[in-house]
């Protein structure tokens, strides 16, 4: 896609990724990695007993899925002549519903702005996790792009 067709698309949706397993052995690797090993995401007995009724995905792990997992399955804009992209930050990031073990998500994102620079094109993409099933998404995150050209 060239960068006049990107500016464009602002208002419209830009990436739609593949649902994603969020499985018992993920949430436990993600706790490992961070040091976050509370009970609600890594104990399913006493999981059980608060609302949730289980264990639940860390919130970081669910916005974490936009720079891998979302972004590997289709779940990112593509543009011509992009040597690299780089996150550059959120803006906002907002933790929804609780997403349980054993649920799919994905990433739907809709440009917001597209910024012209030295080199690059800066990319504001409202991005909503969405569960199969649910109405209420897991979360929402605008996120900043850097694409390098």
């Amino acid at each position: 896609m060239k960068t006049a067709e990107v500016q464009a698309m602002t208002g419209q949706q830009v990436a739609l990724s593949e649902w994603v397993s969020i499985t018992q052995e993920r949430v436990n690797a993600f706790a490992e990695a961070t040091g976050d090993r509370q009970f609600i995401h890594i104990d399913p007995e006493r999981a059980a007993q608060t609302p949730f009724g289980g264990p639940i995905a860390h919130g970081f792990l669910t916005l974490s899925l936009l720079a891998g997992e979302f972004a590997n399955a289709g779940g990112v804009l593509r543009l011509d002549g992009a040597k690299m992209v780089v996150n550059y930050g959120l803006n906002r990031v907002r933790f929804i519903a609780p997403v349980r073990v054993g649920s799919r998500l994905r990433n739907r994102g809709v440009l917001q702005t597209v910024e012209q620079g030295q080199g690059y094109l800066q990319l504001t993409i409202l991005n909503t996790i969405e569960i199969e099933g649910q109405d209420r998404p897991a979360a929402t995150a605008e996120t900043i792009m850097r694409v390098y050209l």
